[in-house]
């Protein structure tokens, strides 16, 4: 029979407490490898879904472009005609995958809502994540009179062929296709990135 002292279970007890936490879910990693995986290309899309909402997207050209990759985060500017100001910035994070909106001027300044998103809630999928809103982003929102956007869940699905971006709650599904099969001329660089 093997005795352990009190001090080792201390030991054992700080040692554990030191590890880090596990990064991402499998599922999780293989949906960041699978958008990754398309890095340096850019993709033009079609709105699926919408409302009067999402009426500044009408009759423009569309394009994402997976421009910035390394082993934690994803910079995949969304383009929308010549407005050239929004980011979404994935991330690995010690509790999941973290979904940013970056939106700039312009000059390249911040915009008052900008970096929001959301933290993925449960494993999802290979081919499919879910960030519902986060506390940030809500006060956010609130602050900026956009109250109505403070039940957001994004969703993003990449499959072989397609990659999609979709935005809902309480009235309204937005929802942009982009064609992975083809890729398009590269967008200029998006407001604040060089």
């Amino acid at each position: 029979m093997t005795i352990i002292k009190y001090s080792q279970i201390a030991l054992l007890t700080v040692g554990a407490l030191s590890l880090p936490a596990m990064a991402v879910t499998s599922e999780q990693s293989t949906f960041f490898d699978n958008l990754a995986a398309h890095c340096g290309k850019a993709f033009q899309g079609t709105v699926t879904a919408g409302n009067t909402a999402d009426s500044a997207f009408s009759g423009k050209k569309l394009v994402m472009h997976v421009r910035e990759c390394s082993d934690t985060v994803l910079k995949v500017p969304f383009h929308v005609g010549d407005d050239h100001s929004r980011t979404w910035v994935i991330t690995k994070t010690q509790y999941g995958l973290h979904l940013a909106h970056d939106h700039r001027h312009k000059d390249g300044s911040e915009d008052k809502v900008t970096m929001y998103g959301g933290m993925t809630a449960d494993m999802g999928s290979a081919i499919e994540q879910s960030f519902p809103v986060d506390a940030y982003s809500i006060n956010n929102f609130r602050e900026n009179g956009l109250d109505v956007s403070v039940t957001n869940v994004w969703h993003m699905y990449v499959k072989p062929e397609e990659f999609t971006y979709r935005l809902t709650r309480d009235n309204r599904d937005f929802r942009v296709d982009f064609d992975l099969t083809k890729p398009v001329a590269l967008p200029p660089a998006p407001w604040g990135h060089e």
